[in-house]
């Protein structure tokens, strides 16, 4: 059993020394020299202390004291035993660990274990865990969250219940709730946009027409709008939305042949085609973003490269495609320490990470992911998250490592495992974070999101 300081111990104390030495110790309480300024020696020799992250705090406080310090040596874990405490390095240590609790559990009573230098690879390496929190027992395509009235939200795409369904934060029940539903039968994509007080959600319907619904006040319902492009959107597969010269607009991905990709940007009460795209090219994926300070739309193709398109003149150009990414189905980008990464996803091979080397996307790394649809990058709290979502396999959560710009597995998302997970959304409510995984042939699982400090 672990040790620690106890009122029975036979210590040796001064005003200005401490002795801890050959008390079998493995850790110190946190905190424990506050208030001692006067310390000029302190004699930890002789205890078999775990080098993990509780005696983190330990290796950080020795530099900035006025005392000569008696480390001694690490007894455990064994890639550390015998080494001296003074030659550990407090940077190598991870001591933050990303955890999703079950409702009633404290963070008093964290799960995992302990951490370790990132240059160890050992069995106490800090892995996260994911535990259950809500489920919305209907599958679903897509998950999108939003802020309304200062309220967040969330809007499901659920295909086969035929409906976009808006779900809120239960105050009393603490716990998300419906808000709202709206019939879309065949749904792939509902996309919500917020202008003041009215509210817009896009649905991209596989048969039957997309539609633009609109609130246009919190007190009222949503209501149909207005049917978009018919003669264009015939397949729609994703829809994305952006804003062009201060206006919002919708990009809508169509999947095939007949039908075109299509731009549809706000005119008066509605959103009107500004442009078709791509046509012929059966497109699967959309996805905004900024590229040397312009707006940019990346297109991937079930039957081409991903191409990468940029805003010049009122209108989308050709810029270049992506090399060596072929098959890919969906990308999604992320920005960390001034880069702008790409999480490319591939159903068969390996999805990839690439890095914008200003003038195109160069391979940075590889992923197994056979069975993948869902290739998601999340900032949540400080943590840069990319969730590898699997139809054969348990998804894998991977974390950027700054220092080295890479993706590192993380952990598995679950249990429950997840039924063919195809998005996900971060959203914080009442203080407290939650993660949604939208699944197309399982329900859609909810996770509440901590952040573990295991140095304390």
């Amino acid at each position: 059993m672990q040790r620690i300081l106890g009122a029975a111990d036979g210590f040796s104390f001064s005003p200005s020394t401490r002795s801890l030495a050959n008390n079998h110790l493995e850790t110190l309480p946190r905190f424990l020299f506050r208030g001692l300024e006067t310390l000029t020696h302190v004699d930890l020799r002789g205890n078999p202390f775990q080098c993990d992250c509780r005696v983190l705090w330990l290796l950080q406080w020795i530099p900035t004291v006025n005392a000569s310090v008696g480390t001694g040596a690490c007894a455990g874990p064994a890639a550390l035993a015998h080494m001296q405490l003074h030659h550990l390095d407090p940077k190598t240590f991870k001591c933050r660990a990303i955890e999703v609790c079950k409702p009633g559990l404290s963070d008093e009573d964290p799960w995992g274990a302990p951490g370790l230098p990132d240059s160890l690879p050992s069995p106490l390496h800090p892995f996260p865990e994911l535990s259950w929190f809500q489920t919305v027992g209907e599958s679903a395509l897509g998950v999108e969250a939003f802020s309304y009235q200062g309220e967040p939200h969330v809007v499901l795409a659920q295909p086969f219940a035929g409906r976009c369904l808006i779900l809120t934060w239960d105050y009393s029940l603490q716990r998300f709730r419906q808000e709202e539903e709206l019939s879309a039968p065949s749904v792939v994509s509902c996309k919500p946009l917020v202008l003041g007080p009215r509210l817009f959600v896009l649905a991209a319907r596989l048969w039957g027409g997309s539609q633009l619904w609109a609130r246009p006040g919190p007190d009222l319902r949503l209501a149909p709008l207005q049917a978009l492009a018919p003669r264009r959107l015939l397949r729609p597969n994703d829809a994305e939305l952006l804003w062009l010269d201060g206006q919002p607009c919708f990009v809508v991905a169509d999947a095939s042949k007949a039908g075109s990709t299509t731009l549809l940007c706000r005119d008066g009460p509605g959103f009107y085609p500004r442009q078709s795209l791509h046509a012929w090219h059966r497109d699967t994926d959309a996805e905004a973003l900024e590229l040397d300070g312009r707006p940019h739309l990346l297109l991937a193709s079930a039957s081409q490269r991903p191409v990468l398109f940029h805003w010049f003149g009122g209108r989308f150009e050709r810029r270049t495609d992506i090399p060596e990414a072929e098959d890919v189905y969906a990308t999604r980008h992320f920005q960390a320490s001034g880069d702008v990464f790409l999480c490319l996803t591939r159903y068969i091979g390996d999805s990839m990470v690439m890095r914008w080397d200003g003038s195109m996307f160069r391979p940075l790394q590889q992923l197994p992911s056979r069975g993948a649809h869902v290739f998601q990058p999340l900032l949540i709290a400080r943590d840069q998250l990319a969730i590898l979502g699997s139809d054969f396999a348990f998804s894998q959560v991977f974390r950027l490592e700054p220092d080295r710009g890479l993706l590192e597995p993380l952990q598995e998302l679950g249990p429950p495992a997840l039924v063919a997970p195809r998005a996900f959304a971060h959203i914080t409510m009442a203080g407290r974070r939650f993660l949604f995984a939208a699944c197309f042939k399982g329900p859609t699982q909810i996770y509440q999101h901590h952040e573990l400090d295991l140095s304390a």
